[in-house]
């Protein structure tokens, strides 16, 4: 055998540390199975050609382990991959069903930059099938493996993609080609790409969605975070497993020689190390926080940026084994619980449910193994600048805020939500997307009770976020009679994806529809009076109604920006006017308390 260069014995040293599995000389390393990055002693990655080229080449070398599925097609039409694992005989959703096997999803590549992930995982799988590491974690359980998930970012391959990221040489984009962030698009799922992802989970059912990523942020010694919910949120027993999950994963990185930390490495003011951590629980948006909202558990993997390509492969493939063999020792246990809370969640109707999380400002002191560093003031941006010596570690004394509690809560209607005809279509096409069980009303409803958001204030963001003009609603739910033509949707809550529909129609809930301007048509006004007709209508109204006057003269005295407003004062009287549009500024979805017939 010839001698290997320096990257591959840090490899081979970190396979043994892992369970025996070695990477091979550079000698040996043009098989149909070994990756450019082993080729190149992890210094490059390769383009999405090699992950089709990889796919097949897995498929065919175990037949009996591996299938090479296509979920989907790119916005330039690049297919999806991903390969089904397992040594159970299971290869469909059924089988799956039939033998109760978790599956776990695990992902690479959403942000195509940080792309340490698709290079582990194609080494951990092929050391698995070869018997060299956990050798029985796929007997009773399936992986979906996710090479890359955005894959048009991945070919926007350059040098410098990440300013803040040491190696690979050359990387993909962060953004898709349509500039998708797609960890912002799990719940209104506008990205092609997350509308196949949605159809892959809600085929498999996946236990466990684990999403591999490379954080940004300053230079310390830990090199690696694991964050799980629920732990923080959702069901009470799942939040139990999520902890052991976490817990042992966190474990076993931390016997292979790595320093994890369960919260996301990132200062609570920029740049500034003293200022410590805060913990928090994601919002559905992101893919660790989508889960939750499924009954199901959701892991973000965040490697840290500067240590180098080699040792950040080496623990993200630590990672991808141990969380494979919590799930073998576990996944039996782990499926029977979700099950569960699925029964638990479609009992929620008319219970209070949180829909957002608040980290208390209570603290506690934590030793960070950082480096020594400097600030001073800048020439350049006039500010503060830090400089890191990473030839000299330090113990950074510093505050950790990880006390996590609800914040914003709901009452959940008892029948469910209905969506009128008008918005019927697109709404159904987003139940769809997200496994949502929902029927189409075959007959009118007249006069029925209802709650409708009555909205106080209606704020739009001025600038667009992720293509959407964003909409902040506060108000509160109010009975009213409603009529509504049949072709409305009514969505159940009494089902297993409660949570998940409560996040879709709630305006409190930070990722409900609403908010990411779904219906902002109902919020722009588009009928005016002229200032010289409600001239004529304020004096009417005035002479007609005393205690309007009162109620005007109060206003103005009261309220100063009102009594400078020249179209303020106008439309005080224009609201009170039967010509005012009685839908603006209305949420069209409405809350049932009942199961219509």
């Amino acid at each position: 055998m010839k001698p290997v260069n320096s990257i591959f014995k840090l490899s081979i040293i970190s396979g043994l540390i892992a369970g025996g599995g070695l990477l091979l000389t550079s000698a040996q390393a043009a098989t149909p199975l070994t990756t450019i990055a082993e080729q190149s002693g992890f210094k490059k990655t390769g383009r999405y050609e090699e992950v089709e080229k990889l796919c097949q080449a897995f498929q065919k070398n175990y037949p009996k382990e591996v299938r090479c599925l296509e979920f989907g097609r790119t916005p330039e039409n690049r297919p999806m991959l991903a390969l089904l694992v397992t040594r159970s005989g299971a290869f469909t959703p059924a089988q799956v069903a039939k033998q109760a096997l978790p599956v776990t999803l695990i992902q690479g590549g959403i942000h195509a930059g940080e792309i340490d992930g698709k290079d582990a995982g194609f080494l951990a799988l092929r050391e698995i099938l070869d018997n060299k590491v956990a050798p029985h974690v796929l007997d009773k359980q399936v992986l979906l493996f996710v090479p890359v998930f955005n894959i048009d970012g991945h070919e926007r391959f350059g040098v410098w993609n990440r300013p803040n990221q040491r190696g690979p040489e050359e990387m993909g984009w962060r953004t898709t080609a349509q500039n998708f962030n797609l960890n912002r698009d799990y719940v209104k799922a506008d990205a092609p790409e997350m509308q196949a992802m949605l159809k892959l989970i809600n085929t498999w059912d996946p236990l466990a969605v684990i999403d591999l990523h490379v954080t940004d942020g300053a230079k310390f010694e830990h090199d690696i975070s694991i964050q799980v919910e629920p732990i923080n949120s959702g069901d009470a027993a799942l939040r139990v497993a999520g902890k052991i999950l976490r817990d042992n994963v966190m474990a076993d990185l931390t016997k292979q020689g790595s320093l994890p930390q369960p919260f996301y490495m990132s200062f609570m003011r920029e740049d500034d190390p003293m200022s410590g951590f805060m913990d928090s629980v994601p919002t559905p948006r992101f893919s660790s926080g989508y889960p939750v909202l499924r009954n199901r558990f959701g892991m973000l993997v965040e490697t840290h940026s500067w240590k180098d390509y080699p040792t950040r492969v080496r623990i993200t493939h630590n990672t991808v084994i141990s969380v494979l063999e919590q799930v073998a020792a576990n996944g039996g246990q782990w499926l029977s619980i979700t099950k569960a809370a699925d029964k638990r969640a479609a009992q929620l109707a008319g219970q209070s449910l949180p829909v957002t999380y608040k980290t208390t400002e209570k603290t506690r002191d934590i030793d960070f193994r950082g480096y020594a560093y400097t600030r001073t003031m800048s020439d350049i941006s006039g500010a503060l600048m830090t400089r890191y010596d990473e030839s000299k570690p330090q113990v950074w004394k510093v505050k950790l805020r990880d006390e996590i509690v609800p914040d914003a809560q709901i009452s959940l209607p008892k029948g469910g939500y209905i969506v009128p005809v008008a918005y019927s279509k697109a709404v159904a096409e987003k139940l769809q997307q997200h496994g949502i069980e929902f029927r189409i009303l075959n007959t009118d409803l007249n006069a029925v009770s209802a709650e409708q958001f009555a909205t106080s204030k209606a704020s739009m963001q001025v600038q667009s976020f992720e293509g959407r003009q964003t909409l902040k609603l506060q108000g509160t739910w109010q009975n009213q009679a409603q009529s509504l033509r049949k072709g409305a949707l009514f969505i159940p809550v009494a089902q297993a994806k409660a949570r998940l529909i409560a996040g879709l129609f709630e305006p409190q809930a930070p990722d409900a529809l609403v908010n990411w301007g779904w219906f902002n048509g109902a919020f722009e006004r588009k009928e005016y009076m002229e200032a010289y007709v409600a001239e004529d209508v304020a004096r009417e109204q005035l002479a007609a109604d005393p205690q309007l006057k009162a109620a005007f003269e109060k206003r103005i005295a009261e309220d100063a920006e009102f009594a400078k407003s020249a179209s303020a004062r106008l439309e005080f009287f224009a609201q009170r006017h039967s010509s005012w549009d009685k839908r603006y500024q209305v949420y069209p979805v409405l809350r049932l308390d009942f199961v219509p017939q």
